[in-house]
């Protein structure tokens, strides 16, 4: 019963497997933070850390009804010769929704009303919050529990690996949504990265391919030359003090 153990094959599968769960968890991580950061201070955590719960309940709940997540990709229905599966639906349903949500967020950043101490006020209720997240975790869950489904056999790896990448998006999600929220400019980054997987997702559900790997790419480039930026204006204030 453990010759697992023993199987290269199954290790390298499950460490494979968990370092794609915690890439593509990525934009999870970035909305939920954000999410978060609206509400009040002592509430942040305890949000991160249903969002991200919810997260893990979701994908372990479609990895155990593997046979439904399979026939989700068969044609539902045709739109101009075009073939649709439930997939698509919801690839394209939670594209347009997390497209909407980061272009309103954008909106709220740059023109949110300030309260007498300068910062922000918030006027967002945790369970609109918790609702909005595990919204999303529908969609990015889907995409994660395919990934797994395409790379290993074995239903114990899969379970294992996407609770490992979770436990790891949870310990990272706080330091994480601190230094969102410490850099307006790091946030504006946050929201344009999720713009553009909307963006990504409605392709996907549209039957055109994306790779997600253009998209990484080009949000890490432009993180490394805020970063750049954010010493530099670091080093100025504290030569000007």
């Amino acid at each position: 019963m453990l010759d697992w153990v023993s199987d290269p094959q199954i290790w390298i599968g499950f460490f494979t497997l968990v370092a794609l769960e915690i890439v593509l968890g990525i934009d999870n991580i970035i909305f939920i933070s954000i999410l978060a950061g609206k509400l009040p201070p002592e509430q942040r955590d305890r949000a991160r850390v249903l969002g991200l719960g919810a997260a893990l309940i979701t994908r372990l709940l479609l990895l155990l009804a593997l046979s439904w997540v399979v026939r989700l990709t068969e044609p539902l229905l045709t739109v101009f010769s075009h073939e649709i599966s439930g997939r698509d639906l919801i690839l394209l349903l939670g594209g347009l929704f997390l497209l909407g949500k980061s272009v309103t967020e954008i909106g709220h950043t740059m023109d949110a009303p300030h309260g007498k101490d300068g910062k922000k006020t918030a006027a967002t209720s945790f369970a609109s919050v918790i609702l909005q997240i595990m919204v999303l975790d529908i969609v990015f869950s889907l995409d994660s529990v395919i990934t797994a489904v395409g790379m290993v056999d074995q239903l114990g790896v899969m379970i294992a690996a996407v609770v490992v990448a979770v436990l790891v998006m949870l310990f990272a999600s706080g330091p994480i949504s601190r230094f969102v929220d410490r850099h307006p400019s790091i946030k504006m980054l946050a929201l344009a990265f999720l713009v553009l997987i909307g963006v990504v997702l409605i392709a996907e559900g549209l039957g055109q391919h994306i790779s997600k790997g253009y998209i990484y790419f080009a949000m890490a480039f432009s993180l490394a030359v805020e970063l750049l930026n954010i010493r530099v204006r670091s080093k100025r204030a504290s030569t000007m003090q």
